[in-house]
């Protein structure tokens, strides 16, 4: 999955400009789809399977969107402010490339401080795209930029500036790939703006109305030198989502998880996320409301330009959703 993984996270599509990733993502899952549209919102959509007497209509929905920067204000030397796309934390963006949606590149710069422990605030920072005044700067407010930066293969572990949540959306792929029967009827949801609104899911799961919602995306770990008190590590498994900062997943589906994960001798984690939130919140409310829960990949530095997953994770990701999918779920 490498040489897949590295073609969606050096593809640029921040939340909002998703046709590019869109387009990689329908070129890979075409041909194994019994059914494909983009609705309103630019969510692309993948039927596989017909739902039979004992199966369900069930919605995977992995988003296509990453972070980003908006450009706020050009001043007169032509440098560039901004405001984020997602939650970025001020630390991790100065020093950082950035590309715009016209190709323009940057680099992140940052007001002089006589204190060098002193952390830049977004508004201290800004972009120098190479320009001397404002009339020359080829970027416009509400220009988009992401991070650019070239996917790193380090064996085991992957480091890209997009795994959030790129990985989701190559694990569902090779998901769809490795699905040969279902006794339901599965849709594949690349969803858009998970990083702003949920808006993508939101709205795909009110036209779908499914039965069971599944979000596959990344989450933090608590592996690193005091990092977050979480006991989700890289190499461990996959997490089956119990609660994040936004919802708590349908016990009957974190149930449904663990013992298919036990049964088919697979390795995870149990996962209690203290922030942040997946479309699985937007399935859980929409219509009359959807049993949901999340297959989350461990990520070190999300929202990052470095965010790194390791492979064993996303092979057994991908392990447990074909096993999960493969046989009849009753959730009584």
């Amino acid at each position: 999955m490498k040489s897949l993984i590295q073609k969606l996270t050096e593809t640029f599509s921040p939340s909002g400009y998703e046709s590019a990733i869109r387009d990689v993502i329908r070129a890979e899952v075409e041909p194994l789809a019994d059914e494909i549209r983009v609705d309103a919102l630019g969510n692309l959509i993948v039927r596989k399977g017909a739902r039979s007497e004992q199966g369900k209509r069930i919605m995977l929905a992995g988003h296509m969107d990453e972070i980003g920067l908006i450009a706020s204000h050009i001043d007169e030397n032509g440098f560039v402010r901004f405001t984020t796309i997602g939650g970025i934390r001020p630390q991790v963006l100065h020093g950082a490339r950035v590309v715009f949606v016209n190709g323009t590149r940057g680099v992140i710069g940052g007001e002089r401080y006589e204190n060098w422990n002193q952390m830049h605030p977004y508004e201290k920072m800004f972009i120098d795209v190479g320009a001397a005044s404002a009339k020359d700067c080829p970027v416009r407010v509400g220009d988009m930029a992401a991070f650019e930066r070239a996917f790193m293969d380090m064996g085991d572990k992957l480091v890209a500036k997009s795994m959030d949540d790129r990985i989701g959306v190559a694990v569902m792929i090779e998901t769809l790939r490795q699905l040969k029967s279902t006794p339901h009827e599965v849709y594949f949801v690349f969803t858009t703006q998970e990083e702003v609104t949920l808006g993508g899911a939101a709205t795909a799961a009110f036209g779908l109305d499914p039965e069971i919602g599944i979000s596959v995306d990344v989450t933090a770990t608590g592996d690193t030198p005091k990092g977050e008190k979480m006991e989700v590590s890289l190499g461990k498994g996959p997490a089956v989502k119990i609660k994040d900062g936004g919802m708590l997943a349908d016990p009957r589906i974190v149930d449904w998880m663990i013992r298919t994960a036990e049964k088919s001798k697979i390795p995870y984690q149990r996962e209690v996320l203290l922030g942040g939130t997946t479309d699985a919140k937007a399935m859980q409310v929409a219509r009359a409301g959807v049993p949901a829960g999340c297959v989350s990949i461990p990520c070190r530095y999300i929202h990052s330009p470095s965010e790194m997953v390791e492979t064993n994770d996303v092979q057994n990701a991908v392990k447990l959703l074909v096993a999960m999918l493969s046989a009849p779920v009753s959730l009584d």
